[in-house]
């Protein structure tokens, strides 16, 4: 139950538990033994590496203590986000004064031994890590994510109405780009729906070893900045009271509880005329975006460690920034100068003789889920729900109709949306029309609560679709999403993924460790939407045609990550319907927007979705000629089209020859089954692509990932893989393909060639191939467009039809017109 204390009793509390936590958090980084310093520190009982970050971490238990007397009073549901990049030790020393930590490790009980192990365990080999790692009760933030802090919170808040997310943003954090672009995400915070985000700037002046731009600025400018990006500051700085704790202390007390009564003024004005209003709208200035509070808190770095080390200032510069004093071990001067540090906080009057933490701490402890360590939101698995997925059948497109995949998608989603109106999200820059998700907007819009002018399309106060021109914070705010336990979908053009490379390498991190701790629960899918891809940028040109994010994905965890290169739009309803099931990975669907031939009923497209590879008999002639002389295998929508229509130029026209065709839509599933649980067996694989039997490999990436992912596959010197060879520019499709060895000629070539093993066999084919590749740029090169011969083409050779040519005669590069391109 929320608790009242007179405002001194209050403030000695918050002291008491600042205290504690800064002596906790200097215990993690130096000390094996002795916990409670009860003699006089000897050098075993110093940690020979010292690892950690001293200078952020004062500020870090300033605030937690604050806010934990917020919650005792109150019992305000609060989370708390770590932007400072290795405030682990700080994190850790605040969830050990909650129990948290005895709670979920019981080998760190709640005794001397206990301390004196949750004091080794820190930056330790075989321990846990610097940062506010997953092993971190409370974190859905690690600290080596440096940026990302602020989206994360936004991402929490979505959909969370009685959540408030206290962010503690660092000043060197703030100078990077995710973290600038995250200051615009208030726009899409609906104050009656939406929980709320307190940033709390730390400004302690400095980074590992320069100052920080925000610390140095006037005032009044940084005033003036945070006003422009439409946010009330308050200011809290430690230096106008000389430093003194007890007066920081009351500042800092009166400017966190007028932030609170703000955001708890504009959520209550904000549902109040919600409630009144007749229709779901608001009406004028309750549609535009309030001015949010935010916190600058200014403090010295290294607050209250040792002033001056060796004769030199520490406390207040960038020498407080990791490890103030370096040689504990060896030094008795420094080690003395560490006991003095420590026994600074009074730890006899903090715990007990058995290390337990007494007295007026136990007055500001939150319980239960109300301890921020303790978050279910920090723990989203334990609140996530299962999406109300709809159906696929009646999305679904009959073989052989030309079809846009995400055209398809769309329809979908929007029912997607329309079922789980308060916990699935489409995130994306701008690109929700452009990659044909549009559909959505049949049943959703945009939020915005910014200005709205005249001409502004399907923008409203409040909607399920996000969109802004900053995939950092975009992605960012999806993983605070799924992390504090919703659904949701990142969508963007291919090349642009490259953006968040790191946030996605630091996420497949933050898995591989959570998928180790047994009492973090499973969160929903990190799902991003690739369109607009490498093979259909030809408008955009080089700078859009870039296909390796895949190869970024693939160097991660691979039982973690999923690459999903549907053949069709049915495929990709199946993919993505999976998707929005399973949990803990990152999933990576590449899937065209321009009309494509369906290939898979959606029967099919399912179970090949499931088997993630297999053999399309009836694109090939494996049946008919009663053996395989080669295997055509393709993986994406385009490699797929271009391998189909490749196998029926051999049909057509070397019909003794015996091909199979193989399609890939799961990539890692070809992988290295003695490195991970994902890939196909050996003895799968070899039925599959026959090894010993030659295998032409039209891959959407660059090739070399396909070797790495098979390299110790059985026949992997018989596979050849085309694909993206950086070959681009602004020209046209069939162009594109051309210029990477992807066209169905060049694919039909090296088979035939491969086949006839150095034969003259299939000479004159061979050249027709060669001309027809020429008379399709030349076209192309003379009108302006592919030739409808290409542009158009559709597969003829289904089963149940007879090949239009039987015999070997015919020309492939015949064409209706002089120079036109030719048909399959």
């Amino acid at each position: 139950m929320p608790t009242t204390h007179s405002s001194t009793d209050r403030i000695r509390a918050i002291d008491a538990w600042w205290r504690a936590a800064n002596y906790l958090t200097v215990g993690q980084i130096y000390l094996l033994d002795d916990p409670l310093l009860e003699r006089p520190l000897e050098p075993s009982d110093i940690k020979p590496r010292l690892l950690g970050h001293w200078g952020t971490s004062p500020a870090l238990n300033l605030v937690y203590a604050h806010l934990n007397a917020v919650i005792s009073e109150t019992g305000r549901d609060v989370l708390y986000i770590c932007g400072p990049g290795h405030g682990g030790p700080a994190m850790n020393a605040n969830a050990w004064l909650e129990g948290t930590w005895n709670e979920l490790y019981p080998d760190i009980t709640p005794d001397t031994a206990g301390l004196q192990r949750f004091f080794r365990q820190f930056s330790f080999p075989g321990g846990i890590p610097s940062h506010a790692a997953p092993q971190t009760p409370g974190s859905i933030n690690e600290g080596g994510e440096l940026g990302y802090s602020l989206a994360h919170a936004y991402g929490a808040a979505l959909d969370n109405p009685d959540l408030v997310v206290a962010c503690v943003v660092g000043d060197g954090e703030a100078e990077t780009g995710p973290l600038s672009a995250s200051w615009q995400a208030h726009t899409f915070l609906d104050p009656v729906s939406d929980g709320a985000v307190l940033p709390i700037l730390n400004l302690n002046g400095w980074k590992i070893a320069n100052p920080t731009v925000l610390a140095r600025i006037p005032d009044e400018d940084l005033q003036a900045y945070f006003r422009g990006l439409g946010y009330e500051p308050i200011v809290v700085d430690s230096g106008r009271v000389d430093h003194d704790p007890f007066a920081v202390h009351a500042l800092f007390d009166g400017a966190l509880r007028r932030a609170l009564a703000t955001i708890d003024d504009i959520q209550a004005a904000a549902r109040a005329q919600a409630a009144r209003a007749a229709a779901g709208e608001m009406a004028g200035a309750a549609d535009l975006r309030p001015r949010w509070p935010m916190i600058v808190l200014r403090t010295p770095k290294g607050w209250t460690g040792p002033k001056v080390v060796d004769g030199q200032q520490v406390e207040g510069t960038f020498r407080a920034h990791q490890v103030p004093l370096p040689n504990v071990r060896e030094d008795e001067g420094h080690r003395r100068q560490l006991e003095e540090w420590m026994r600074s906080y009074r730890p006899e009057e903090l715990f007990d003789e058995d290390a337990r933490p007494i007295g007026i701490l136990d007055t500001i402890r939150p319980t239960g889920d109300t301890r921020m360590s303790a978050s279910p939101h920090a723990n989203g698995g334990r609140i996530r729900t299962a999406l109300d997925r709809p159906g696929l059948e009646r999305f679904g497109v009959p073989v052989g109709e030309p079809a846009s995949a995400t055209g398809t998608l769309g329809p979908w989603m929007a029912e997607l949306i329309q079922r789980n109106p308060e916990n699935f999200r489409l995130f994306g820059p701008d690109e929700t029309i452009s990659n044909k998700l549009d559909a959505v907007f049949d049943v959703t819009n945009r939020v915005w609560r910014a200005r709205r002018a005249e001409g502004d399309e399907h923008m409203a106060a409040r909607g399920r679709v996000i969109e802004v021109l900053s995939e950092h914070l975009l992605e960012g705010m999806l993983e605070g999403y799924v992390l504090s336990g919703r659904h949701g979908v990142f969508n963007t053009y291919e090349a642009f993924a490259h953006i968040v490379d790191s946030m996605v390498g630091q996420y497949a991190k933050w898995l591989e460790s959570a998928t180790d701790i047994d009492w973090r629960a499973p969160v929903s899918n990190l799902t991003i939407l690739l369109s607009s891809h490498v093979w259909r940028q030809d408008h955009n040109g080089f700078s859009h045609q870039d296909p390796g994010f895949l190869d970024v994905v693939a160097s991660k965890q691979q039982d973690l990550v999923r690459i999903k290169l549907p053949a069709d739009a049915n495929t990709l309803l199946a993919v993505a319907a999976h998707a929005m099931e399973t949990t803990d990975r990152i999933e990576v669907i590449v899937a065209g927007k321009h009309p494509e031939p369906v290939f898979l009923s959606l029967e099919d497209a399912v179970a090949h979705a499931d088997a993630g590879v297999g053999t399309w008999d009836w694109a090939g002639t494996e049946q008919q000629v009663g053996r395989v002389d080669v295997v055509l295998v393709s993986a994406g929508d385009v490699p797929t089209v271009e391998t189909v229509a490749a196998a029926d130029i051999i049909r057509k026209h070397a019909p003794d020859v015996g091909v199979r065709v193989v399609n890939v839509v799961d990539l890692l599933s070809i992988g290295d089954p003695r490195k991970h649980e994902h890939p196909i067996s050996d003895e799968r694989y070899d039925e599959v692509f026959l090894p010993g039997t030659p295998a032409v490999f039209a891959f959407h990436g660059y090739p070399t990932l396909v070797h790495q992912l098979t390299y110790r596959r059985h026949g992997h010197d018989d596979l050849h893989v085309h694909g993206f060879l950086e070959q681009g520019t602004t020209t046209s499709p069939f162009d594109m393909l051309i210029r990477n060895e992807m066209d169905r000629y060049a694919l039909a070539h090296d088979a035939l060639t491969r086949v006839a093993d150095g034969s003259d066999r299939f000479a004159d084919l061979l050249t027709a191939l060669t001309d027809a590749r020429t008379a399709a740029r030349t076209f192309a090169y003379t009108n302006g467009e592919d030739h409808e011969a290409v542009s158009g083409w559709e597969f003829t050779g289904w089963p149940q039809d007879e090949p239009s040519d039987g015999g070997t005669g015919g020309d492939p590069g015949r064409g209706e017109t002089e120079g036109a391109a030719p048909g399959a």
